[in-house]
């Protein structure tokens, strides 16, 4: 066990994070998980508790981190990521994404680490062009509602950048645009689990605006796929990683409708402040430099996404 490879995820407890401490361990690594509960679930982890390879650390991870031994990768993950999260958690979003970064990134320093950051397509803000690309510096409201998050990314992306070339530290950035899949929340208020949770429950379907504001989603699967080749990689620059196939809102509610069969009607509300209208991640970067693209078709991994809903809403049957 000594020669094995130490990663400490932080947020490991929430639904990407839970599914990466499952890749790494796939992949022989010793995974120590660090989460404060705020938005995860030990749930999510329960099945790895037994692992011997499996450390769970209850922790907040903007106080001091404590790792014994030695330490080959640090995953940022930790932070609420959905609207509903950092609506009502806006100082602990800030501070997960500042104080919370500037602590891992210390303890990737001070055990020589190589840190790898969860940012996100939220960093483009509402974008000005599309698709998005790396090289894109967005359009973001700094004092809107929406601004706890996206600000608090853009600078854990400054502070990354700063510890890789001030300090030396080994650095990654993952630009991760919407995802789902099994372990969301049902009560995460993004679209795919209300849409579902709603159609499950034979309720009107919600759609913002006019529903005509797009989304490119990603299966889960993928995604963990394509972060875990850009840990292995030399990029040090920011990486897209998204499913490009776009879709409205509007299109994705009746879609869900369709695969759970629900007679649920949709219905229209006030278009959230700065809600983005399209977004699409350019993934040329992540073809090429990762040789990767997403595999799983949305159908698909709504259908999976779906069954794991259904036991969620209706446990028992």
């Amino acid at each position: 066990m000594a020669n094995k490879i130490v990663s400490v995820v932080t947020g490991g407890a929430g639904f990407l994070g839970s599914h990466l401490c499952d890749k790494l361990l796939s992949e022989n690594h010793k995974v120590v998980c660090i989460d404060n509960l705020i938005t995860g679930d030990v749930a999510n982890i329960s099945h790895l508790l037994g692992n011997e390879n499996f450390k769970f650390i209850k922790h907040d991870i903007t106080e001091y981190i404590f790792i014994e031994g030695k330490v080959d990768n640090i995953l940022h993950f930790a932070s609420p990521a959905s609207p509903i999260d950092y609506l009502k958690l806006p100082i602990q979003t800030l501070k997960v994404g500042s104080l919370g970064t500037h602590k891992a990134l210390g303890l990737a320093k001070a055990k020589m680490a190589k840190f790898l950051l969860a940012s996100t397509s939220e960093v483009y803000g509402d974008p000005l062009i599309h698709p998005q690309t790396e090289e894109y510096w967005g359009n973001v409201n700094p004092i809107g509602f929406r601004g706890v998050y996206d600000e608090a990314k853009r600078f854990a992306e400054a502070l990354t950048m700063a510890y890789h070339r001030f300090h030396g530290v080994e650095t990654r950035i993952v630009r991760i645009f919407n995802t789902y899949g099994p372990r969301m929340r049902v009560e995460d208020g993004r679209a795919i689990p209300a849409f579902m949770s709603q159609a499950l429950r034979g309720e009107d379907v919600t759609v913002f605006g006019d529903g005509s504001q797009t989304r490119s989603v990603c299966y889960m699967d993928d995604l963990i796929d394509g972060i875990y080749r850009l840990l292995c990689s030399n990029e040090i620059n920011p990486v897209n990683i998204g499913n490009p196939d776009e879709v409205t809102m509007l299109q994705l509610a009746q879609e869900i409708i369709g695969i759970t069969g629900s007679k649920s009607k949709i219905v229209f509300q006030e278009l959230p402040e700065d809600d983005p209208k399209i977004r699409q991640p350019n993934i040329t970067r992540a073809q090429q430099i990762l040789n990767w693209e997403p595999k799983v078709n949305r159908r698909e991994g709504l259908i999976k996404t779906l069954d794991y809903f259904k036991k969620k809403i209706f446990p028992g049957k």
